[in-house]
């Protein structure tokens, strides 16, 4: 081709046939046919690449983790870097890495030459890394799958903060599910709803729920062997790890930042968002306030009530237990995975299982005529005629202040003790309205503070000093600073009012404090 070239006889239906025999395009073979003109040694081998083609080094990639992974504007850093060491003009880049970090290249590929060997040289999770984080190379990894297990032998447990809002009492929240999920068969085990952020009492539901295996709880229930969570504090707190240690339990902590690790409870959690929450009104995919007052549009239909809001969530995994089909389980839906496991089940009694769910108040106390004081209040209940002087132990469940169980010292549950002299709920609302009213006030004043506190300077379009914004007239500023200075303790004090005493002659004083001779009668 080369000679039919020299000779001018080369068509393009020669440059064709080469492409369909080589197998690449005709443009192809046309380039390879230039790149011989301008280096004559690539004509034994078409194609090749240049051993000397330009590679991204260890420079040039700090480069790009400061521009984090925008390959364009390190690109245009080396070249005015490059250009100022050959003596010519010096072009600075806004934003630009230090001078001195800058590589000098020569010659400077260029732009598609350099994006080229970012792509080659880079894999796509480091410019993942590079461009987002840390977090965004994990989408590029590989992990290797669990071995399988048999049912109850591992479980995973997780909240997930529900984007949509619901009416609880009045009040526009976001609430957050807890659950537990048997990683062998897919299964929901326990579910817990709470109207805003979940606490011990949120997992310890969720895992009375878990367990039992009577009434609506089961079949899909019993006690596991395994559970992994990750680092928060309400699963590693001492009642969680309490009770888990109780049913023989081991707890798995699992790294921080490890949403791999736990994988089961993570697509649980994605596909309760799709399925689920995606098409129930209120859904929201924006923060929303933590506190809201319960205010909607016409055009919008009502926010779900709290109950109705659990209810969608209970008939839910209902439905993923007994009618969903998982990928995994060879066309079976979980509770039929779970019923075809052989394995034997390990289970506890509901009536033992109530004290496991409940925090120990490591006390002994005594039944008065009041009937039993916890933190400052007194509860009571039917069962305590006749009792009084006994010496009790106290149990409770996590922020439930109206209700306490009562043991023995040995651990035998004696009864249920309510509030003694609880308010009424006229009273709580009024007590809720006058905290928000003060919360407010002080909210304000907060903002005031703040405001006076802030310092505005004036916007600028060329290089000049800061100029401060916000006048005060002469007139306040000195209102303001006497009253300030009224109102400071310390300003006001007068130490040199009244001048001390001179001690008694019998005492011992020290020599420094000693009145001179001749000081005595002054």
């Amino acid at each position: 081709m080369l000679r039919l070239r020299a000779l001018g006889r080369l068509s393009r239906g020669h440059v064709r046939l080469a492409g369909e025999c080589l197998g690449v395009s005709e443009r192809t073979v046309w380039r390879w046919l230039a790149q011989t003109e301008t280096e004559p040694r690539m004509a034994a081998r078409p194609g090749a690449r240049p051993v000397d083609r330009f590679e991204i080094g260890a420079e040039v990639r700090v480069l790009l983790a400061y521009w984090r992974g925008t390959a364009s504007a390190v690109h245009r850093q080396l070249v005015a870097r490059a250009r100022a060491a050959t003596g010519g003009p010096v072009t600075e880049v806004p934003g630009g890495a230090p001078v001195e970090a800058v590589p000098v290249l020569d010659p400077v590929p260029s732009l598609s030459t350099f994006l080229r060997a970012v792509r080659r040289d880079l894999t796509a999770g480091e410019r993942a890394a590079l461009a987002r984080g840390p977090e965004a190379a994990r989408t590029h990894d590989v992990f290797g799958r669990r071995p399988r297990v048999w049912r109850n032998h591992t479980w995973e447990a997780d909240h997930v903060q529900v984007p949509l809002l619901v009416d609880a009492d009045g009040e526009l929240v976001r609430p957050w599910v807890t659950w537990f999920i048997d990683v062998a068969s897919k299964a929901i085990t326990g579910t817990a709803v709470t109207p805003g952020h979940p606490s011990r009492a949120s997992i310890l539901a969720a895992l009375r729920a878990a367990v039992l295996r009577t009434g609506p709880y089961g079949p899909a229930d019993g006690v596991p062997e395994h559970v992994r969570v990750d680092r928060g504090r309400d699963f590693l707190s001492k009642t969680v790890l309490g009770a888990f240690g109780v049913l023989d339990t081991k707890v798995e902590d699992l790294p921080a930042y490890s949403p791999h690790l736990k994988g089961t409870v993570e697509n649980l959690n994605r596909c309760a968002d799709r399925m689920l929450f995606a098409v129930l009104p209120g859904y929201t995919l924006t923060p929303a306030p933590r506190r809201a007052k319960k205010k909607t549009e016409s055009d919008e239909p009502p926010p779900l009530t709290f109950a109705e809001f659990t209810a969608e969530v209970l008939a839910w995994s209902r439905w993923w237990n007994t009618e969903h089909r998982p990928a995994g389980l060879a066309g079976r839906t979980p509770v039929e995975a779970w019923l075809a496991d052989p394995t034997p089940l390990s289970d506890i009694p509901e009536a033992a299982l109530w004290g496991l769910m409940l925090e120990d108040d490591d006390r002994t106390r005594k039944l008065t005529s009041h009937g039993v004081r916890w933190r400052g209040r007194d509860h009571v209940g039917a069962w305590m005629t006749g009792q009084a002087g006994r010496s009790v132990r106290i149990r409770h469940m996590p922020h439930h202040d109206h209700e306490i169980e009562v043991c023995d010292p040995a651990g035998h549950h004696l009864g249920t003790a309510q509030l003694a002299d609880a308010a009424t709920l006229e009273q709580l609302d009024a007590l809720r309205r006058t905290r928000t009213a003060r919360a407010r006030r002080l909210r304000e004043g907060a903002k005031k503070a703040e405001a006076l506190r802030r310092q505005r300077f004036a916007p600028a379009t060329t290089p000049t000093p800061a100029q401060r914004l916000g006048a005060v007239p002469a007139v306040e500023a000195d209102q303001e600073l006497t009253t300030a200075a009224h109102t400071d303790m310390a300003a006001l004090a007068l130490p040199d009012l009244i001048p001390p005493v001179p001690p008694p002659d019998d005492w011992n004083t020290p020599a420094s404090l000693r009145p001179a001779p001749g000081e005595e009668n002054l």
